[in-house]
């Protein structure tokens, strides 16, 4: 799924993505590490992967940041 970069904090790895639709979708530091980045700057598109919610309360967790390639 692509998305892009909204808000990230180097110092927790962590962020915000925004997807096609203008929904916020947050990511945490595993997520970032997971796609073997350094640096994330808003506005950069990401390829993000999202392991669906189980459970009537869960929802969704993006596991993955990278940069999207072509």
């Amino acid at each position: 799924m692509q998305a892009t970069a909204y808000t990230y904090d180097p110092d927790t790895r962590s962020g915000q993505v925004l997807l096609d639709d203008g929904t916020p979708m947050p990511f945490d530091a595993s997520a970032f590490d997971a796609g073997g980045l350094r640096l994330l700057r808003p506005g950069q598109r990401v390829r993000i992967e999202v392991d669906e919610a189980e459970g009537p309360k869960a929802s969704p967790r993006i596991t993955l940041v990278t940069l999207q390639t072509f």
